[in-house]
């Protein structure tokens, strides 16, 4: 008997009789099999019987192998078929897969083809999560053994790597034990980190043996192709994560060959910190004193990003860039403003470098948290990500993809940081200007627990913007958000569960950078 019960076959085909040991030695395997000479007998058992799979003879008197394929799939579209047939004439093939037949065999079959046909189809679910679970447990074994040895930045951005892609592999399992072996991973995966960052980050952006961040993304990217005349298009899409990015990935894969590398947020990993450093190509101390007037203690968050396209500017200045005319920069914050730019894309044929920004991920965060409606639709990162991936199939964004490939061109994608789920509430101690995100905060002699978050006393060492003698910043570790000591649990159920950003974490750090040459 298989695993997960009996399966019923129906066989077609006017010669049944003749294949008598076939229908035998798959009966031994524990299939159950019904038997039709014709098919409108076959038409009529696929009405009245549960069939999981149909064998069906292309070449049979009356009503013929393809007239009954139409047939079965009026009754049961999703029913699995597999033609058989003596003809190995190319155009029948054709016609049928194109009436979405399942596989094609060629008589004479042998018993082993027959049974492989039907184990790729009935088991396939069975024999690829029984596979994959020998595989997850080996790479599971894997990380436990790296997560207790010394790392370097790449071993991290390996790991991670190899989490996102499990991650999205075990959606389609239904062991729930092995799904939840990877979250405890993750979990213990994010604390190392957290630790390991807090050892290392300030040594890195000091002495330029750290991983590539966001100050060198224009730098690494998008001028060697500029030096070699290739029209580019940059598209930062805001607050994607890595297991995000992996779900859209095939969809453009269909129309672009894409090479795919990785770089670390800067500190705090927050849209007005990353994104800024990403287009300027210089930390965030630096972009402070370059536009002074946006980044004074009191000027508001959302504004910092306003000098983006001057900042990328003066970077290809610095870079030795030279261009033949004025590169342009975009913004696109809903749909109307997205759907302009699909429509204009060939306006911009001649320019050597288009710079998007898209802020629809990043919104539909922010949407989640505050309609009750998107966080039943998106109770979790899983469901999160599907959102994504149907955003971005339905989007003006690929629209413009699919005519940019058919361009010579070349695209990059990247996002300027990720995002975690906040699960657990960490207390933090300042004043009443203190800044009042939920991933990081500064602020005048701010204070925390040291196992919640990273406490920055000298943020010159980060490369962090100071506003007086007494600025600190605390930034959150693994899944941890900030909420103050008065009405502490108001505020700790009113975040618990809501994707937040700025902090220290895999999902938030180690990011995405494509770049995309149509096919």
């Amino acid at each position: 008997m298989l695993n997960g019960g009996e399966k019923t076959i129906l066989w077609v085909d006017d010669e049944i009789d003749l294949l008598s040991a076939h229908v035998i030695y798959l009966r031994e395997r524990g299939y159950r099999l019904l038997e039709a000479t014709n098919g409108d007998d076959a038409v009529e058992l696929v009405k009245n019987e549960i069939i999981d799979l149909v064998l069906l003879d292309e070449m049979m008197p009356g009503r013929d192998g393809l007239s009954t394929l139409e047939g079965i799939k009026d009754i049961n579209p999703l029913l699995p078929v597999i033609m058989v047939t003596k003809s190995e004439e190319e155009h029948l093939m054709d016609e049928a897969i194109g009436k979405k037949i399942d596989d094609y065999l060629t008589k004479p079959v042998n018993l082993s083809q027959i049974l492989s046909a039907i184990k790729k189809i009935l088991d396939k679910q069975r024999l690829t999560e029984s596979a994959l679970t020998r595989e997850f447990v080996m790479e599971f074994s894997n990380i436990n053994q790296k997560l207790s040895g010394p790392l370097d930045w790449k071993d991290w951005i390996d790991i991670h790597v190899k989490l996102s892609t499990i991650d999205l592999e075990l959606e389609r399992f239904r062991d729930v034990g092995l799904k939840q072996s990877l979250r405890d991973l993750k979990k213990q995966s994010a604390s190392e980190f957290g630790r390991y960052i807090v050892q290392n980050y300030s040594r890195w952006i000091n002495d330029q043996n750290g991983p590539p961040f966001s100050v060198d993304v224009v730098k690494n990217h998008i001028v060697p192709l500029l030096k070699k005349g290739i029209q580019t298009f940059f598209i930062v899409i805001d607050c994607m994560r890595l297991d995000q990015w992996l779900m859209i990935e095939p969809v453009l894969a269909e129309y672009f060959n894409i090479k795919k590398s990785y770089y670390y947020s800067i500190l705090p990993t927050a849209t007005p910190f990353s994104r800024n450093s990403i287009f300027a190509g210089e930390f965030p101390d630096e972009v402070a004193r370059l536009n002074y007037d946006l980044w004074r203690r009191s000027s508001n968050e959302a504004s910092r990003n306003r000098h983006e396209r001057q900042l990328l500017d003066r970077n290809l200045t610095l870079q030795d860039l030279k261009l033949k005319s004025e590169p342009k920069y975009v913004k696109v914050l809903d749909i109307e403003e997205g759907q302009n730019v699909a429509k204009k894309i060939k306006s911009y044929s001649s320019v050597p470098l288009l710079s998007i920004v898209y802020n629809f991920v990043d919104k539909m965060i922010h949407g989640r948290s505050q309609s009750e409606i998107l966080r039943e639709i998106a109770p979790n990162e899983a469901a999160f990500r599907s959102l994504v991936k149907s955003w971005f199939e339905h989007s003006h964004l690929l629209d413009m993809l699919k005519t940019l490939s058919s361009w010579d061109c070349a695209v990059v994608i990247t996002t300027d940081h990720g995002s975690v789920i906040g699960t657990r509430g960490a207390i933090a101690y300042g004043k009443r200007d203190t800044s009042t995100n939920l991933r990081y905060k500064y602020g005048d002699n701010l204070n925390c627990d040291p196992k919640q978050a990273w406490l920055v006393k000298d943020p010159k060492s980060l490369r962090l913007p100071v506003w007086g003698l007494g600025t600190t910043y605390i930034i959150a570790l693994e899944d941890y958000y900030f909420v103050y000591p008065t009405n502490y649990s108001e505020y700790k159920r009113h975040y618990l569960n809501s994707f937040q950003h700025g902090g220290i974490s895999p999902d938030e750090m180690i990011l995405p950078v494509a770049v995309l040459r149509p096919r």
